[in-house]
């Protein structure tokens, strides 16, 4: 099939700023199903539960970035990569894509590309923030989830977990906020990552589950 672009969510960095293995699985998934020619989007700034790995002259690495330098490293030509860099978890990703992109370019046929962990909360956002109203033509959104590569048992566990207590908590939401408008005003007024008063405050996670953000 083809698409107008294929999306990739963040999916965090190493300590050296270079993707991880399961964002690498992602990423070269999205390499094959965009072909020669599919315009490829990598998401996010990075993730609020922790501080971002900085480069030689100390600026923070963007997770998008570190994504685009993979697919172009893979012969990918740099004009069809683009980055969104405003994004700090899976309701950003979504938001700023469609904002930032796919609605100036008019791209209604979407891959989102993903780890199997991810995967469930990744499209039931994806829905809601693509169907929010106006929406003309509508999006159509298709998904691939890739393997939870170089994380072990524990961390995919608790990691689902952790997916499954938040995509819980966003039922409410996503059958309250069902347009453009009112999505605006909670995300940047209540939502703790993106509202005027944010305050950064590390989640409490074990290692093991840290390392999946």
């Amino acid at each position: 099939m083809r698409y107008d672009a294929v999306l990739i969510p963040g999916g965090g960095l190493l300590a050296d700023g270079t993707v991880p293995p399961w964002v690498v699985a992602r990423l070269d998934a999205a390499i094959l199903a965009a072909g020669e020619d599919t315009p490829i989007v990598a998401l996010s700034a990075g993730t609020p539960h922790k501080p971002p790995p900085r480069d030689s002259q100390g600026f923070p690495i963007f997770e998008s970035v570190a994504a685009a330098n993979y697919l172009i490293s893979r012969g990918v030509k740099a004009s069809r990569v683009y980055v969104e860099t405003a994004s700090y978890d899976t309701v950003g990703n979504a938001w700023f894509a469609r904002m930032i992109h796919t609605g100036p370019r008019g791209w209604r046929r979407l891959l989102a590309v993903n780890s199997e962990f991810h995967m469930e909360r990744t499209e039931a956002v994806f829905r809601w923030v693509f169907g929010l109203r106006p929406v003309q033509p509508e999006y159509h959104l298709h998904f691939l989830s890739t393997a939870n590569r170089g994380l072990d048992e524990t961390a995919v566990t608790r990691r689902m977990e952790r997916e499954k207590e938040s995509l819980a908590r966003m039922r409410g939401l996503i059958a309250s906020l069902t347009d453009v408008r009112a999505f605006h005003h909670w995300f940047f007024t209540e939502h703790g990552a993106y509202k005027g008063t944010r305050r950064w405050v590390a989640a409490d996670l074990d290692d093991s589950t840290l390392r999946t953000y």
